[in-house]
C-alpha cells in the first residue's frame, strides 16, 4: 500500500500517473536534438589564413623571386691547389717562382700588412737608389765597361751583404731564442728550420758558380765530358737567376725571419746595416766621394733604416698587438 491508500501511482488498483507522465510500461520518450543556438549579438569571424604556407609569386615573364626563392647563382669552379709533384716541377722550371717559395715568409698565422710590406720594399728600395745617386754623381759611368764594373760592385756590396747577415743571422736568433720563456723557446727553435733553408740555398747557388767556371775545376769539367758541361752550363744558369732574385728577396725579407716571428726583420736589418756601415767605415770603401758625402752617405743609411725599422715596430704593436716583450713572453 502506498500513501495514496492504493490509487496511488503504482498501485494495486492502478491509478493513472499525473498528466504528461509516462504511463506504466510504455517506453520512454525519444529525445529529439535541439539546434544549436548562437549567439544573436556576435559579430562575424573572417576565415583564417595559415601562417605556414609560403607567398606564390607572381606568373609574370619578368616577375622577380622574392628573396627566400631567387635562384642560386651558378657554382663556380672549385680550386684545387696543386699537388706537390706539380709544385716541384714549376720550381725546377721557373727559378724565380723557386726563389719566392725559399725566400718569403710563409709560416700559417703570419701577420699579412700590406703597411708592413711597403715599409720592407722602401727599406731597400732608399738603399739601392742612395748607392745609385752617389755612383752617377762622383764616378764616370760611361760605355758598357763602366756600367758593367758599376754593376759588379753593387752586387759585390749585395753579396757582401748576404754574407755579413750570414754572420750576423745565428747570432741575432739565438740571443731572441735564449731570451725566450717557457714553451716559447722550442717553438721558435722550430721555426728556424725555413730561414736556415734560406740561408743555405743561397750559399748552394752561389756554388755552382766556381764549379761551371773556376779554373781550378777544369779538371772536373773534362771529366765529366760534353754531358756534363751541358749540365753544368744549365744548372748554372737556373743558380743565376736563383740567386740575383733570391738575394734581393733575403734583404728585403731579412732572410724570412718573420717565420720565427714578426719583430725579428725589423731587429736584424737594424744590426745589419750598421755592421756593414762599420765595414765600409774600416775598409774604406768609396774612395772616390768626398770625405763629407761619404760620412753622410755612411751613416745616412743605417740612420734611415733604423727609423723604418722601428715605424715598422710601432705599427705592429699598434695594429696587431706584436711587441718585443710579448714576443719573448715577458
Amino acid at each position: 500500500m502506498s500513501g495514496y491508500h492504493g490509487r496511488g501511482y503504482g498501485g494495486p488498483e492502478g491509478g493513472r500517473p499525473p498528466t504528461g507522465w509516462p504511463e506504466q510500461g510504455a517506453p520512454p520518450p525519444q529525445s529529439r536534438p535541439y539546434p544549436p543556438q548562437g549567439n544573436p549579438y556576435a559579430q562575424p569571424v573572417p576565415p583564417q589564413a595559415n601562417p605556414y604556407t609560403q607567398p606564390i609569386p607572381p606568373h609574370g615573364p619578368h616577375a622577380p623571386y622574392p628573396g627566400h626563392l631567387a635562384p642560386l647563382p651558378p657554382a663556380g669552379p672549385l680550386h684545387v691547389p696543386p699537388s706537390r709533384g706539380r709544385r716541384i716541377l714549376r720550381a725546377v722550371l721557373n727559378p724565380f717562382h723557386a726563389a719566392q717559395q725559399t725566400f718569403r715568409p710563409s709560416r700559417a698565422g703570419i701577420v699579412h700588412d700590406p703597411g708592413v710590406r711597403r715599409l720592407q720594399l722602401w727599406r731597400t728600395g732608399l738603399g739601392l737608389a742612395a748607392w745609385l745617386g752617389l755612383t752617377l754623381t762622383y764616378k764616370a759611368v760611361v760605355g758598357a765597361a763602366a756600367v758593367k764594373a758599376a754593376a759588379d760592385d753593387r752586387l759585390d756590396q749585395s753579396w757582401t751583404s748576404v754574407l755579413v747577415l750570414v754572420c750576423t743571422f745565428p747570432l741575432v736568433v739565438g740571443a731572441f731564442v735564449t731570451a725566450a720563456r717557457g714553451p716559447l723557446r722550442r717553438v721558435y727553435l722550430r721555426r728556424t728550420l725555413r730561414p736556415l733553408g734560406a740561408v743555405l740555398a743561397v750559399m748552394a747557388s752561389m756554388a755552382t758558380f766556381p764549379l761551371a767556371m773556376a779554373p781550378e775545376l777544369a779538371g772536373v769539367r773534362e771529366a765529366v765530358g760534353l754531358p756534363g758541361k751541358i749540365v753544368l752550363g744549365v744548372l748554372c744558369l737556373w743558380s743565376l737567376g736563383f740567386a740575383l732574385y733570391g738575394i734581393g728577396l733575403s734583404l728585403v725579407h731579412v732572410f724570412r725571419t718573420a717565420d720565427i716571428h714578426e719583430v725579428l726583420p725589423p731587429l736584424l736589418a737594424c744590426v745589419l746595416v750598421w755592421e756593414t756601415a762599420l765595414l765600409d767605415v774600416v775598409t774604406g770603401a768609396y774612395p772616390d766621394v768626398p770625405a763629407a758625402v761619404r760620412t753622410v752617405f755612411v751613416l745616412g743609411a743605417p740612420v734611415t733604416v733604423t727609423a723604418l725599422s722601428w715605424w715598422e715596430l710601432r705599427r705592429l704593436d699598434r695594429d696587431h698587438g706584436l711587441t718585443l716583450r710579448s714576443a719573448l713572453g715577458r
